[in-house]
């Protein structure tokens, strides 16, 4: 007797297909496509101009081929798709996961009407199976939303980047987001660069009843004083010495602080950035982790987050009723707020949840044992920030004084938590003014001051760009879409059109090199208002049904106006190159910084004639065991990273893993990073089981 055929269920990663099979049971079979299986040829542009259409063709349509090296993953696929006895495909809920299902759907011949489609905001036993007793067909305003955002993206990119061959150096590449991002970052640049500093002072009073307060000069006879120079300074000082300080007006008001929204993907990333300090790229791989399911002891795989690529603070009915459950249980019914979120803007990533916890109940002490520590902490700012935010507002009273000496005002401030509400589980910073409480005062009472000074001060430039701070720019502005946030980071910076020194992202001199050019051949291109109308057009395909290649006409009339102009009027000529401000020591001419398939190092600008080389050295401060010299790091015949004693051939010691600088305390090894669930750090000696 033949075996009953099963249920295929597509998904794109085999982690994912692993939590949702244990979920589903013998009946069903879970593969992975692993991404996408079909996309844009990468030898070619791949789409058709409107001035070069060919017999059958429409302008802009895609020439979408197999992806290279999928060609037995396919076959596999349709052999699965021939024994199954129904299909159902369930990649992420989004426009490119959509994409990725209707691409399936073309290769194992599943009409685009047919109900193969199966979607669910979390991994968990309950929304997977109710996720399959609710398929749909696949939805064609996503999917042309995801296809004319890579058809646009494809257009920008295979046009200009020769261009930037032709003008700078060969292997650079624009974007359509990427540039305007980039100049984003080189305007802010310049801003700093053409700043110049002006001189102002403060003067601050400390005194003391009961404890220690400090109070800062704010006005002059009721107006807001400023103070340029230290001769203003002294004479207001002389002033204040002669006179008598009283209080002069005291005001107390209860104030309510109310919680943050739960996380989208933007704020997720900035939280991250800040507070765990993660990269874009780490934050967003470390959550699809958590989304996509890890093993907790006694409740199997287990998907931890709801989907993590959301604009939404939307949170369901179910998630707000189990967290006022979980509140009113462990904290009591005053401790619950039950706030309604809803986005400013409508816009279409709204049916999509808030990030939050798949179930309130798992708090982040629970799992801290079984996950990593990198998947514990970013867990534990999802779920405080969703527990805090269905919390009650905290009340606290502010109290504000002036403290008067003839005609000028000094301010204190102050404030008292009468009830700590949301920030029970999410306190404050230290160093905030929450708890930060003033003495007991009365109007008329004279005060002795026990300091009285002023402080030289000097206006700032604007900060440099933090990811944190870029990617909430960048959302400010409407320029690209959450989910692309982390890919625009990570490729200026793959790119060496930025790089960062400590959290700040500077930009290169090739990033400036770049923008120039973009700027003055693609105004357009870079602008970042134009950048966001273009967001706008293509947000309308899903939300609006606008026609999508009606929106690739719009703008490529636009682009061919400039690339026309750019090709007439860029000449080919030398690239730039970075100068290292050396010379070569075997002829004399300048060394310059190379960019090479494995990384950037240091050449003489006599090449060919001079083949003279040297690695640039990168340190990570730790010294080497055997020898005393610096590790430094460094990269294999295929370009695979090791770290590697700087006295080298002389000393031989090297890991392929990142050493610490710490010892093991129980063989005397290097410890060395792993970042494994089972510990962040282990011993180098393969002998030696040591873990931490």
């Amino acid at each position: 007797m033949a075996a009953a055929k099963k249920t295929l269920v597509i998904v794109e990663s085999p982690s994912k297909a692993k939590t949702i099979g244990k979920f589903l049971g013998s009946r069903y079979k879970v593969v992975a496509s692993v991404g996408h299986v079909r996309d844009l040829p990468k030898s070619k542009l791949g789409i058709a101009l409107p001035e070069e259409l060919e017999s059958g063709q429409e302008a802009f349509d895609p020439q979408y081929i197999n992806i290279r090296g999928k060609g037995d993953l396919i076959k596999e696929l349709k052999k699965e798709a021939r024994n199954a006895s129904k299909i159902y495909l369930a990649t992420d809920p989004d426009r490119e996961g959509e994409a990725i299902s209707w691409h399936l759907a073309f290769l194992l011949g599943i009409p685009e009407d047919a109900p193969c489609r199966i979607v669910f905001n979390e991994i968990t036993s309950k929304t997977v199976k109710e996720a399959v007793k609710n398929p749909r067909p696949i939805d064609l305003s996503l999917v042309d939303a995801q296809q004319a955002r890579r058809v646009l993206d494809r257009l920008v990119g295979y046009q200009i980047s020769p261009l930037l061959w032709r003008k700078i150096a060969r292997g650079l590449s624009a974007g359509r987001v990427q540039s305007a991002a980039l100049k984003i970052i080189c305007d802010r640049e310049k801003e700093i660069e053409a700043f110049v500093p002006e001189e102002f002072w403060t003067i601050e009073a400390a005194f003391r009843k009961d404890k220690e307060f400090t109070a800062k000069l704010a006005t002059c006879k009721g107006s807001k004083i400023e103070i340029r120079t230290k001769d203003q300074a002294d004479a207001i000082l002389a002033e204040l010495e002669n006179g008598k300080y009283s209080v002069g007006a005291l005001d107390e008001k209860e104030r309510l602080r109310k919680p943050a929204p739960p996380l989208t993907t933007s704020s997720m990333q900035q939280d991250a950035a800040n507070k765990l300090n993660f990269s874009t790229r780490k934050t967003m791989m470390v959550a699809q982790q958590l989304y996509e399911g890890i093993e907790i002891k006694g409740m199997g795989t287990v998907g931890l987050v709801s989907y993590i690529r959301t604009d939404s603070v939307r949170i369901s009915d179910e998630a707000r009723m189990a967290a006022k459950e979980f509140i009113n249980n462990e904290m009591g019914e005053q401790y619950y707020g039950g706030a309604v979120y809803s986005n400013k803007k409508k816009d279409v990533q709204d049916a999509h949840e808030a990030i939050r916890p798949s179930n309130v109940v798992i708090t982040p002490e629970k799992i801290k044992d079984q996950v990593s520590k990198d998947q514990y902490n970013l867990y534990k700012l999802i779920w405080q920030r969703f527990v805090a935010s269905q919390m009650a507002p905290a009340k606290l009273m502010a109290v504000s004084t002036d403290i008067v000496n003839g005609d000028y005002a000094f301010r204190a401030t102050g404030s008292k938590i009468l009830f700590d509400g949301f920030l029970k589980i999410n306190p404050p910073a230290k160093g905030g003014d929450e708890n930060k409480e003033l003495p007991e005062l009365s109007i008329g009472e004279e005060l002795v001051p026990a300091d009285v000074h002023g402080d030289q001060n000097f206006t700032q430039p604007p900060a440099r760009f933090t990811e944190a701070s870029l990617v909430k720019d960048l959302e400010e502005k409407e320029i690209g879409r959450p989910s692309t946030y982390a890919p625009i980071v990570a490729t200026l910076m793959d790119r060496k059109y930025i790089k960062k020194e400590k959290k700040n992202l500077l930009p290169t001199q090739l990033g400036f090199t770049v923008t120039g050019m973009m700027s003055e051949f693609f105004k357009e291109i870079v602008d970042v208002g134009f950048t966001a109308r273009m967001e706008e057009g293509l947000d309308d395909i899903e939300t609006k049904g606008v026609r999508w290649k009606k929106i690739i006409e719009d703008y490529y009339g636009t682009l061919k106006a400039e690339l026309d102009r750019a090709y007439k009027d860029i000449p080919v000529s030398e690239p730039a190159v970075e100068l290292t401000g050396e010379k070569c020591p075997e002829c004399g001419k300048d060394l310059a910084i190379k960019h090479g398939r494995f990384g950037s190092f240091i050449a003489c600008t006599g090449y060919p004639q001079c083949k003279y080389t040297k690695p640039i050295v990168q340190t990570i401060d730790v010294k080497c065991p055997k020898c005393g010299g610096d590790i430094v790091v460094k990269r294999g015949g295929k370009g695979k990273v090791f770290y590697g004693c700087s006295n080298y051939p002389e000393c031989n010691q090297a890991y392929w893993d990142k050493p610490t600088g710490r010892m093991c305390p129980e063989c005397g090894s290097m410890l060395v990073e792993k970042k494994s669930r089972n510990g962040d750090f282990a011993c180098s000696n393969k002998e030696c089981n040591y873990k931490e």
